[in-house]
């Protein structure tokens, strides 16, 4: 039976490459974001992929979507809850309340109604259960210089993912969380290029490619029902994580 993938923020990046990777080996793929056109450009005609233009932010478009996706597929295997905004940068008292807030909105908020829909689904189909993989963060564990509204976030990640990993423990529901560090896409465009380091220097830092991140959600996703990742880190070898601060 082919198995189905719902991935939030598939229109680029981190998500974008894991969409194309598991639409390449034979998954029904739910491409989730707000853009269409960069949407129909992931599923290429493809007969397994589903795109649905769709803010995570918004309630009644969240709830909607994972309705076309059982109706169109039968059933959800996996939630790969990637969908993030960096927001806007500096210390706390350069941050307006419109700008925290919009970063919670997505990173959170957004992570909040994606898990809820998915859960619920997995919950009520025939046999139970599935998986939910949340995109963290390096910022999970260790900030960078004038982040506090991402870092905050991607923290807040970190309690959503053990409460769902415990939560969905007697229903068949495994939760696991992929930090990642220093993947090369256009929302990282600057860290290759210079950013600022805990000794106030700016430097640029090494990258690595979205695919190896797409390989490493493939491992979590293909495991089964028994064994679960609960946290895994992948970043580029040699970005300053242990080194921060």
């Amino acid at each position: 039976m082919t198995k189905t993938i719902a991935v939030t923020g598939a229109s680029a990046g981190i998500g974008r490459a894991v969409s194309e990777l598991f639409l390449d080996r034979g998954w029904n793929v739910a491409l989730i974001a707000r853009r269409k056109a960069p949407l129909l450009e992931v599923a290429a005609g493809r007969g397994n992929a589903m795109v649905s233009a769709c803010d995570v932010t918004n309630e009644a478009q969240v709830e909607g979507t994972f309705a076309e996706l059982t109706a169109r597929f039968g059933r959800l295997d996996v939630l790969f809850n990637n969908a993030g905004s960096f927001g806007t940068s500096g210390a706390i008292d350069q941050i307006s309340l419109a700008e925290w807030q919009a970063v919670l909105d997505v990173n959170l908020t957004g992570m909040f109604l994606s898990a809820r829909a998915a859960f619920g689904l997995m919950r009520r189909q025939t046999p139970a259960g599935g998986r939910i993989i949340n995109n963290g963060s390096i910022s999970a564990h260790t900030p960078r210089p004038g982040s506090v509204c991402y870092t905050t976030t991607k923290h807040g990640v970190s309690g959503l993912t053990k409460t769902l990993s415990l939560d969905g423990r007697a229903l068949g529901i495994t939760a696991g969380q992929i930090d990642i560090g220093n993947a090369a896409t256009e929302m990282t465009k600057a860290i290759s290029e210079g950013v600022p380091q805990a000794d106030g220097s700016v430097r640029p830092e090494p990258v690595m490619d979205a695919h190896d991140v797409a390989e490493a959600v493939w491992y979590m996703a293909n495991l089964p029902a028994d064994a679960n990742v609960p946290s895994m880190t992948v970043m580029a070898n040699g970005m300053p994580f242990m080194g921060r601060g």
